[in-house]
């Protein structure tokens, strides 16, 4: 699975290292050092993923990673030294997908990549359009519709959504979710899928404070309904 990946570092050294792990996998890479060009090289070019750093000069992650998912829903996997779970959860309010913290394994790091370009990139034309709640999911388009309106959803959203519109009514609990959409099960990034959560509530829910499409169930997890609202 060849990507073409941009890599947005202002450590000299990080990037060349990730730059090389990228390319031994066979993936095309592109560097750059500061979030101004992040955001002009991404514009030039789609890339299939944008690893981030989150302390970038000029425009910082967050700021990129904003600009990224008002013009679409490049996948973003963020990198910071930050390590608090405050940072983790404002990046994924943000679109990001995956968040690591440094120092991070080689090994992790292309793990993770794998794991966001199998979601993204697999073929998906024998894939059936899903359909609950208002919801529509068509996976060959990547495309999301609710009440006949087009959602603009992140991959890990879309995600979500995708395994909820096929088994309507079902409850998914959070480490469920996280497997899905993350490919990772530590109980301590689980509060990541609160995150995706809240912001589907906002872009499908008519009032996101009291949701009748993605509900709760207390102390087990999320379930779409398969009723139209």
């Amino acid at each position: 699975m060849c990507a073409h990946i941009l890599v947005a570092e202002d450590d000299d050294m990080q990037a060349k290292l990730i730059h090389r792990l990228l390319l031994q996998e066979g993936h095309t890479a592109v560097v750059v050092h500061d979030g101004r060009a992040a955001i002009d090289e991404a514009k030039s070019r789609t890339p299939d993923l944008v690893v981030l750093d989150l302390m970038l000069p000029k425009v910082d992650g967050l700021g990129v990673c904003r600009v990224l998912r008002q013009d679409g829903d490049i996948p973003v996997l963020m990198l910071t030294a930050r390590s608090t779970e405050d940072d983790m959860l404002l990046g994924l309010e943000l679109g990001a997908d995956d968040y690591m913290t440094k120092p991070y394994s080689p090994r992790e790091l292309l793990a993770r990549i794998r794991t966001v370009l199998r979601r993204t990139l697999r073929p998906a034309e024998d894939s059936p359009v899903l359909r609950a709640g208002g919801i529509t999911v068509d996976p060959a388009r990547h495309k999301v519709t609710c009440d006949g309106s087009e959602v603009p959803c992140t991959p890990g959203e879309f995600a979500i959504l995708h395994a909820m519109t096929a088994e309507p009514d079902r409850v998914f609990s959070r480490r469920q979710l996280l497997q899905l959409t993350r490919g990772h099960d530590r109980a301590s990034t689980e509060r990541a899928i609160d995150v995706h959560v809240m912001n589907l509530r906002k872009k499908i829910e008519p009032d996101p404070r009291r949701p009748v499409r993605l509900l709760t169930v207390f102390g087990v997890g999320y379930k779409l309904t398969g009723q139209p609202t």
